[in-house]
């Protein structure tokens, strides 16, 4: 092989080997889509990398805008250069320090579906290098009405025994999670967990724990999850309330049994021995009758 085929097999492996390290020098991390519940709040969860690895924030600006035109922003640390209907409605929670680029929205409203993207600039003194995420970009779903609370719960309660009610509802606002409430029970008797379930979407988790009474039999018991924006969803289960397992139900209706057995076995003892004596009395009349009836024969045979 002559030198010139090597070097263009040179170039060709060494374009293969740095392609990779290129292409994975400018990424972001996004969630593609997002629900969001109108007058709520949403938190885009956002991480980056750049050609510089971890650089000072004095050094990074980040920006958020609308895919089409990155001069229509969402966020800027400016707030003159932020589009009016954003104003006041976007927060950065993110460390550009840390390749976090985290955004929050409130005040949800229809108009705010997106798609939004980031955009890194390294500020330096003669020169700046920027880059926007228009490949990774966030759409938001608008949703009317709160997601309804998950209910899980024994299917019957036991009379005086502890009785536990699990409620969860998801969300996509971890700065303002839902405050899960219920219709009965003490603030002793409540655990609360909240948690991230998958990319852009937590869970708020509350268990109930009270002890039933037999009055409780088909009551209702509620729980109603408050979201930020003051809209509420809730969820309902009836209490059925079995009877605490103390045999008196048994043992009564047993002893009354028994009770009412005794007394007719002993009622039928005496009028079998009545009817006996009866019998006697009437064989031994019988028996006398006869015997005069005999006498009085003979005599008149005589």
């Amino acid at each position: 092989m002559d030198k010139e085929g090597k070097m263009v097999i040179f170039c060709l492996l060494l374009a293969a080997m740095s392609c990779p390290v290129f292409t994975q020098i400018w990424s972001a991390t996004v969630v593609k889509s997002l629900d969001a519940l109108v007058s709520s709040c949403v938190v885009i969860p956002c991480s980056f990398t750049h050609p510089e690895g971890n650089v000072p924030m004095s050094r990074l600006r980040g920006i958020w805008h609308l895919l089409n035109d990155r001069d229509q922003r969402i966020y800027h640390n400016d707030d003159t250069q932020v589009l009016d209907s954003f104003k006041g409605r976007t927060r950065f929670l993110g460390d550009l320090g840390r390749s976090n680029c985290t955004l929050e929205i409130t005040s949800i409203n229809d108009r705010d579906n997106g798609p939004f993207c980031f955009r890194i600039e390294l500020l330096a003194t003669s020169n700046s290098d920027k880059f926007s995420f228009v490949e990774d970009c966030v759409e938001l779903r608008m949703l009317h009405d709160p997601v309804v609370p998950e209910l899980i719960h024994p299917k019957t309660a036991i009379q005086d025994h502890p009785y536990t009610v699990t409620c969860s509802v998801t969300h996509t606002c971890s700065t303002h999670m839902p405050k899960l409430t219920w219709s009965r029970g003490s603030a002793d008797g409540i655990i609360e967990v909240h948690r991230e379930r998958h990319l852009g979407y937590w869970e708020v988790q509350s268990t109930l724990t009270f002890i039933p009474e037999e009055k409780d039999d088909h009551s209702e018991v509620t729980c109603t999850s408050h979201f930020h924006g003051s809209k509420t969803s809730s969820a309902t289960l009836t209490l059925y309330v079995k009877r605490k397992e103390d045999y008196n139900h048994i043992i009564i209706p047993t002893v009354v049994g028994i009770g009412t057995a005794v007394i007719f076995g002993v009622f039928c003892i005496i009028m079998v021995k009545k009817y006996k004596t009866r019998i006697t009395e009437l064989q031994n009349r019988e028996g006398s009758v006869l015997n005069r009836l005999s006498r009085l024969s003979r005599r008149g045979r005589i």
